[in-house]
């Protein structure tokens, strides 16, 4: 059992109950959620309430969750680099080329199968406790609920917007300041794997700033203010500025003029967009502590950025 606390926003007033709780709880499905709420397990201002009761908004709602088994893929043994755990909270630096669920085509060797295998528990969670996600080919921090109180925590702080995640992303050309992109995000009209920038989007703002600049790139620093789809991706791309590698968004791939052989070898060995999760920042679920992790660029991207970096000395 895991009793989950929250409080209905305002402008859910005048909807039914069982449709106010499919939205605030999304991992829940709404048959089952009238089925707690026929049960009494779910109260409204300490009262329960039936499922077509409409809310009035503000009220502080108590749902007592059940633990079950909701997953049905297989644990594998595939290795994780775990940054920090504890009984709540499970924080894992994901490489690139790891898919985080399985879907079509990748059904096994990911990240949940791998953390189905280090805590077989994870089952009993939405997603295996993972409420964000990192794109296949993009590195870096991801955090982990074990609880289902540390999911709805982390959860509701993702709504809120209260959680801090910031990206190192390399990208074609010379910037000359940081900025902000605030355009709507949604499905490509005639591709339905890619993202674009649409009016009838979901809004999506990304905020950037230079961390270091060459000659012909620049390595920016991202915060995310919500967390669309690719958004980091199609950002970039939008203003003109995509990431390296990036073989849905950047356009057919294109050798720099009198690029050095060392930088050549290594932009056409580098298959994935330069981008990493670096910085992960929340409270935690349990001690309303704030806590903050920081991983290091990995491998792929040091090699590429110091080729960058040499190869500009060498035309200097």
């Amino acid at each position: 059992m895991a009793i989950l606390t929250t409080k209905i926003p305002e402008e859910m007033a005048g909807m039914r109950l069982d449709q106010c709780l499919a939205e605030i709880f999304p991992d829940y499905s709404r048959s089952k959620l009238q089925t707690w709420i026929k049960a009494g397990r779910v109260t409204v201002n300490k009262a329960p309430l039936k499922a077509k009761d409409k809310v009035d908004g503000g009220e502080e709602v108590e749902l007592d969750a059940e633990a079950e088994e909701v997953l049905e893929y297989e644990a594998e043994n595939i290795p994780l680099e775990i940054v920090y755990e504890d009984d709540a909270l499970l924080i894992v630096n994901k490489p690139a080329g790891l898919v985080v669920h399985p879907a079509v085509g990748n059904w096994q060797g990911t990240l949940v199968n791998a953390l189905l295998n280090h805590n077989p528990s994870l089952k009993t969670l939405p997603r295996a406790g993972i409420v964000h996600r990192l794109d296949k080919d993009t590195s870096g921090l991801l955090m982990v609920a074990k609880t289902l109180q540390a999911h709805n925590s982390l959860s509701t702080q993702l709504q809120k917007r209260t959680i801090v995640r910031e990206y190192l992303a390399l990208v074609k050309g010379w910037m000359t300041a940081g900025g902000t992109v605030d355009e709507p995000l949604g499905r490509h009209p005639n591709d339905r794997k890619r993202h674009t920038v649409r009016d009838d989007g979901k809004h999506a703002v990304t905020h950037y700033r230079l961390e270091q600049r060459f000659k012909r790139h620049t390595l920016v620093r991202v915060k995310l203010e919500t967390g669309r789809t690719h958004q980091i991706r199609v950002h970039m791309a939008y203003i003109q500025y995509p990431l390296v590698g990036d073989q849905v968004y950047a356009g057919r791939f294109q050798m720099l003029a009198n690029c050095g052989e060392n930088l050549e070898t290594i932009l056409r060995a580098f298959k994935r967009q330069a981008l990493h999760a670096t910085r992960l920042g929340l409270q935690h679920p349990e001690t309303n502590e704030y806590c903050e992790w920081e991983q290091a660029m990995p491998d792929d991207m040091v090699e590429l950025i110091q080729a960058i970096e040499q190869d500009d000395l060498d035309k200097a």
